[in-house]
């Protein structure tokens, strides 16, 4: 804040000077916050661990594909399947472990319809893991 007199020959406009004091006085407990907290973020405490010749698993999941039709048909890996036959292999799927990643690959023109009664019924068996695959637009 600027402080003047008021009877000055100037016409009595305010100083029009900026007081930075307040603002280093910021700057510098910054500094020293950063000072003081510095070390203590580099410290590390040594610690002898034991060698071992393990390799951690790599199980990658089975991914398997299950295409909707335009019509509303369904394949499972290529396979022809209806819908007691997707809910026995959902089932089952669902009980391995680890768990297949299912890619669902729907036509542009299937109805939603059919897409929300194949995800209910992933969803009804217990997978996780389910996909949708698209084509990458064209440019």
């Amino acid at each position: 804040m600027a402080f003047g007199d008021f009877n000055q020959g100037n016409g009595g406009a305010p100083m029009s000077e900026i007081n930075t004091t307040p603002l280093v006085d910021v700057m510098l407990v910054l500094l020293i916050i950063f000072m003081v907290t510095a070390p203590l973020m580099t410290q590390n405490i040594a610690v002898d661990l034991p060698k071992a010749d393990a390799v951690a698993s790599r199980d990658e999941p089975v991914k398997v594909s299950l295409e909707i039709s335009a019509d509303g048909q369904l394949s499972w890996d290529k396979q022809a399947i209806d819908g007691d036959e997707l809910a026995r292999r959902l089932t089952q799927a669902a009980a391995t472990r680890p768990q297949p990643e299912l890619h669902l690959l729907a036509d542009r023109k299937t109805d939603y319809e059919h897409v929300a009664q194949v995800l209910a019924a992933a969803r009804a068996a217990g997978l996780d893991k389910v996909g949708f695959v698209t084509l990458p637009a064209a440019r």
